[in-house]
């Protein structure tokens, strides 16, 4: 081929290619200008919604947390730190390792909903059209539940001065017959000053001693910690409370108004309205024998429990005080398979969760439960009181507790006759 007719065969290849481009980028251009531009994040239509879902259970006027999230204009100030707290996974409050275990009470946001609030403080933080806002939670000042039964304290006047108060108050329970509780809450008589509290069962032949540190059976219906809501126990199971039984408060007490305020905290519980096949109890696991050095950064404490028959597992509570780093606990089963089945690598007592499982297990006769926690007693630990100072067990909050708690169900099915529905 002549260089004439190859330089024309180029140019025309060279031509043809030109036009394709230039009519393919018009069409792609057109398309661009045709389709509908991205929505913006907003508040009212993408935002909001999550936040009534999983946020405003704390986050709402009077309640436990620092400040609302009920509306555009509560919310707006705080977008930025809102978006570190949600992408960082420090919100909403959760401590269990996620790769342990699948709990009920899990309130992470999902992965679309905390890229939705990224997007959103990141672009600006707006409100939206105000019509596309859904109709907030309406949420009741007293009860999540409806209680069958409300037992109350005596009013306690709780002193200016008591800012680390633990208190044991007695209720009559005035039942003529068991009861079987299948939900339950706790609810303070002033949350300014109830840290905690915790009600269990103290039947005639108990009276009220606990027994072994090692491992006591307790029968808990319910307890108060920031963001613990109503106990629902699953169909089929409940706990009992014997006729003639008392309820133990244990409460603390940590008032820093610097004035006395009146305590009434009560319980409501609600009857299983079917017949029970289950009934629960609470294995509690101290070690109160441990001494931590000043200025430990990292000091170990372990137990060790052998459950004495089987049970179906339920829930699972770890319990320490401001000096609490982590806590994990691992069963070691008869057949010698070990299995990590609680892990908090980063344990907050102001926070303080149970972790409800999903799917409850038989746990054999055997198995061994080794908890394993470590305890922070340096100046790096901002909640510490006092790092110069040895500590012990004790139950103020500048002494220490290492406990795990098993909640569980007797797998043999409770007597039917005595498991007659409360109506």
């Amino acid at each position: 081929m002549s260089a004439r007719k190859i330089a024309v065969k180029f140019a025309t290849v060279m031509f043809g290619s030109l036009v394709s481009i230039f009519f393919g980028g018009l069409a792609q251009l057109a398309g661009q200008q045709n389709s509908a531009p991205p929505k913006a994040v907003t508040y009212s239509r993408d935002v909001a919604p999550i936040l009534y879902k999983n946020c405003v259970i704390c986050h709402r006027p009077n309640n436990i947390a620092p400040m609302s999230l009920m509306t555009y204009k509560e919310t707006r100030p705080w977008a930025r730190l809102i978006r570190e707290a949600v992408v960082q996974r420090k919100m909403p409050p959760w401590h269990a390792d996620p790769k342990v275990g699948e709990f009920l009470n899990d309130p992470r946001l999902s992965d679309v909903d905390v890229a939705t609030i990224d997007a959103w403080a990141r672009t600006g933080a707006r409100e939206g059209d105000p019509k596309d806002l859904q109709s907030p939670p309406v949420f009741s000042e007293d009860w999540h539940i409806k209680p069958d039964s409300v037992l109350t304290i005596p009013e306690f006047t709780v002193s200016g001065a008591s800012q680390d108060e633990y208190e044991y108050i007695y209720v009559p329970t005035n039942f003529t017959e068991d009861k079987w509780v299948q939900a339950a809450e706790v609810l303070p008589g002033d949350k300014r000053v109830v840290h905690h509290a915790t009600v269990s069962v103290v039947t005639a032949d108990r009276g009220g001693v606990p027994g072994s540190m090692a491992g006591y059976v307790n029968i808990v219906p319910g307890i108060y910690l920031p963001g613990h809501l109503a106990e629902t126990r699953p169909a089929g199971y409940a706990l009992r409370i014997p006729a003639g039984s008392y309820l133990q408060f244990q409460v603390h007490y940590s008032n820093h108004t610097s004035e006395d305020v009146k305590d009434r905290t009560s319980i409501g519980l609600v009857f299983a309205k079917e017949p029970v096949q289950h009934e629960i109890a609470q294995y509690e696991i101290w070690n109160d024998l441990f001494l931590i050095p000043p200025n430990d950064d990292n000091h170990r404490v372990t137990s060790c429990f052998t459950l004495p028959k089987d049970v179906i597992v339920l829930a699972y509570t770890g319990h320490m005080h401001f000096r609490g780093k982590s806590m994990r606990t691992e069963a070691i089963y008869p057949d010698g398979r070990r299995e990590v089945i609680m892990d908090v690598p980063h344990y907050d007592f102001r926070w303080q969760e149970t972790y409800f499982l999903k799917k409850q297990f038989v746990m054999p006769k055997g198995t061994k439960l080794v908890t394993t926690a470590y305890f922070d007693n340096s100046v790096s630990n901002p909640q510490n009181p006092d790092p110069t100072k040895a500590i012990r067990w004790g139950e103020p909050s500048d002494e220490e507790m290492m406990g795990f708690w098993l909640q569980f169900a007797d797998p043999k099915p409770v007597d039917e006759k005595a498991a007659v529905a409360n109506k």
